[in-house]
């Protein structure tokens, strides 16, 4: 039985990962009354040897097992720091504003020391299975720990899975993939390090528009490779030092003459190396009871059965992209974060982890009937009054628009009782990024960046938002600030 709501016992809960959606989570949890009093404990699992997630490196390791994370080496962030910093903990001053991955690393592990938190993350411990024990009411984990052989099984009242989704690369199916990549001239930049990483080869294409594919693509030139660029559509502006692009592939022919056709007509030869920055699949392997493989099909049926549906690319039915409206599992007992791929700061990882807590505290206040809704007007703007998403419409599920992202941060805070909203100087930022990292870059190359931030944000934030409109001048973007 669960336990009931005048009961005293300690309300345990468990979060799956330590990188900075897990660990926002628990800072949270940390600064509420019930965990203060010891009404509830927490607990991270974190599967490697430090907090982190993603921005904790990891050599590419064999072609067989994705590595745990695909940073590369010159890889920065693709926001500016003020901008993707929690709201409860700054970068230290004198960060570039467009800090390396070792700088985000060290930023996260000061925040779980500044807060205490690693007293409460089980390091080396990897998530096997979690199961929903529905006459009890509690999650049966199991765990292995490092090197261990023996398993241990652990009961919790909720779960927070927060594991990422940068882990299981994704291939797009496109005629000929499958002979390119047995023979080795494919690499997914899950792989992807360096340029040395492309061997001796001279002619490249970096399959892919989002920020890895362009900042694999804009190395590679560099590097002395004749580099080709194959993206969609609708990708956005890119500077003119990046390679020459190509529509997006079509078909891979003949090895030999190492032959690829793209979608704008394009028929490119001797083509030694293929990168594909195509993104990631959702994969919570240790779901499987919960988690159902499936379609993308979605629509008032998806109400009605006992598991999460997860098509690779979207999971539903997730009320507000968090709690399950399934019907084997009460929302308030199982939370989803960082599912979201467009305007994530770890700010939004806060505003979730807020909601996150009144949903545990208070589950009536999730309106079932509300959030399913929600979920049926997203899915007929979507696609109409079909049943079936298309696979670039599922993309969007998750996808928001930055100012939509915005709101829906905003509205998790509301929803929470938080009074913290979006500035108006972050929304400039994120509308001027492309602009702002490009002209920092040059700011960095010609020896510039170190003078600008001397002295810059000791003692507010204030100084670097200034800082981020003088660069966007530099960069020719003026904006009147209110």
């Amino acid at each position: 039985m669960a336990k009931p709501i005048f009961s005293t016992a300690p309300i345990h809960i468990c979060i799956v990962g330590a990188g900075p959606c897990g660990l926002a989570a628990l800072q949270v949890i940390s600064d509420t009354p019930e965990f203060k009093s010891g009404r509830w404990v927490p607990t991270v699992f974190e599967a490697r040897e430090t907090v982190g997630g993603i921005w904790n490196p990891v050599p590419a390791g064999h072609q067989n097992e994705p590595p745990k994370s695909p940073l590369y080496d010159s890889m920065t962030t693709n926001i500016p720091h003020p901008v993707m910093a929690y709201t409860t903990f700054p970068f230290p001053p004198l960060t570039p504003l467009f800090p390396p991955a070792s700088s985000v690393q060290r930023y996260l592990q000061a925040y779980a020391s500044h807060f205490n938190l690693l007293p409460y993350v089980r390091l080396n411990t990897a998530v096997k299975e979690a199961t929903w024990d529905e006459s009890k009411c509690v999650w049966k984990v199991t765990v292995l720990g490092g090197l261990s052989v023996i398993t241990e099984t652990h009961l919790f009242d909720h779960l927070i899975v927060a594991n990422g989704h940068f882990h299981k690369p994704r291939y797009p199916e496109i005629p000929g993939l499958p002979a390119w990549l047995e023979s080795g001239r494919i690499l997914h930049s899950a792989w992807y390090r360096r340029p040395s990483d492309t061997g001796n080869a001279k002619k490249v294409v970096v399959i892919g528009n989002g920020p890895s594919g362009m900042d694999i693509a804009a190395e590679l030139v560099k590097s002395g490779r004749t580099v080709l660029h194959s993206v969609g559509n609708n990708s956005p502006a890119v500077p003119q030092s990046l390679p020459e692009q190509r529509g997006r592939t079509t078909g891979f022919g003949d090895l030999v003459s190492g032959t690829m056709f793209f979608e704008d007509g394009t028929v490119d030869q001797d083509i030694d190396k293929v990168i594909l920055a195509t993104g990631y699949e959702y994969s919570i392997p240790f779901l499987p009871s919960v988690i159902a493989e499936s379609t993308l099909s979605a629509g008032e049926g998806c109400f009605n059965g006992s598991k999460i549906q997860n098509s690779s690319y979207h999971l539903y039915p997730l009320a507000q992209d968090i709690f399950p409206l399934i019907d084997s599992i009460p929302p308030s007992r199982l939370a989803f974060m960082g599912l979201l791929l467009r305007g994530t700061p770890f700010t939004l990882f806060e505003a979730q982890a807020h909601t996150i807590v009144k949903v545990f505290r208070q589950p009536s206040s999730l309106d079932f009937e509300r959030e399913k809704t929600k979920i049926l007007a997203k899915h007929k703007q979507l696609c109409g009054e079909g049943m079936w998403l298309s696979v670039d419409l599922a993309k969007d599920w998750h996808r928001p628009t930055e100012p939509e992202s915005f709101v829906y941060r905003d509205g998790l805070n509301e929803f929470a009782g938080v009074k913290y909203r979006v500035p108006e100087w972050e929304k400039d930022m994120w509308k001027w990024k492309i602009e702002l990292r490009s002209e920092w870059r040059k700011l960095e190359e010609n020896g510039e960046s170190e003078q600008l931030v001397n002295g810059v944000g000791s003692n507010s934030r204030e100084g670097w938002v200034k800082l981020m409109y003088d660069v966007l001048e530099r960069a020719g973007v003026t904006i009147q600030r209110g």
